[in-house]
């Protein structure tokens, strides 16, 4: 699984972070950074809930 962000489309409103945390971060600075691009398949189920839940869908997962 690859995790790819529109950074365009993106709005650092930290939503992803909520369902993923080890995943997606919103630093101090107010900008999304992914903290892996390619986590394992037990993060599974957390990435999919901040991409259903990402209000700009800007959030998608590769296979």
């Amino acid at each position: 699984m690859k995790i790819e962000v529109d950074f365009d489309r993106c709005q650092s409103n930290a939503l992803c972070m909520q369902s993923a945390p080890s995943v997606f971060e919103v630093r101090d600075d107010g900008f999304l950074y992914i903290l892996q691009d390619a986590p394992g398949e037990e993060l599974r189920q957390s990435v999919e809930e901040a991409v259903a839940n990402c209000p700009t869908q800007a959030i998608s997962i590769q296979d």
